[in-house]
């Protein structure tokens, strides 16, 4: 007999809810997990035929500029969900043994790299933007960006975007 402990998270919906339309994704930390989370949630509201825009931000610019997306780590120190102290991620070498461990067992998953998810979500029609106070905050060039971004935006010009019944905003 085979039993579940999760119950159909569609069951108990409410059905006269209007349902997302469009999804927009503010990327606002360079780690790993919040990169690919955020990737994950834009890519899986395309996938279910909903718009999708990431907004990247202060150290979330890392996963757009070229000569750093590759060098985007697990997040060690100061990171509860590691459930290890803090002093222990910050010992030589863990944070790199994290990043390694995570990238493999993503790569199981066949879960892109960065950059190649990056190539994933424009071509799924998912849009990406950079933050103009960030981007001229760390004094970049529009060359250092990956050329899938699409556009500088200030905060209003995001917020215009996001308008309209349907959208959702989440923050990472």
């Amino acid at each position: 007999m085979e039993t579940t402990l999760l119950k159909n998270p569609l069951a108990d919906l409410d059905k006269s809810l209007k349902p997302i339309e469009k999804v927009m994704v503010i990327i606002s930390k360079g780690t790993l997990e919040s990169v690919y989370a955020g990737f994950i949630l834009a890519n899986g509201a395309r996938m279910e035929g909903m718009e999708a825009e990431i907004f990247f931000t202060f150290f979330g610019l890392d996963a757009v500029i070229k000569d750093r997306l590759k060098d985007i780590h697990v997040a060690t120190v100061g990171n509860p969900a590691m459930h290890m102290p803090t002093m222990l991620g910050g010992l030589p070498g863990m944070e790199a043994l994290a990043t390694k461990m995570m990238k493999s067992k993503m790569e199981k998953l066949d879960i892109p790299p960065i950059d190649e998810f990056i190539e994933i979500l424009s071509a799924s029609g998912c849009r990406l933007w950079v933050c103009k106070l960030a981007f001229e905050m760390f004094d970049l060039k529009e060359e250092d960006l990956t050329p899938e971004v699409e556009g500088i935006l200030t905060v209003g010009d995001f917020y215009a975007r996001a308008a309209g019944e349907g959208t959702q905003i989440i923050f990472i």
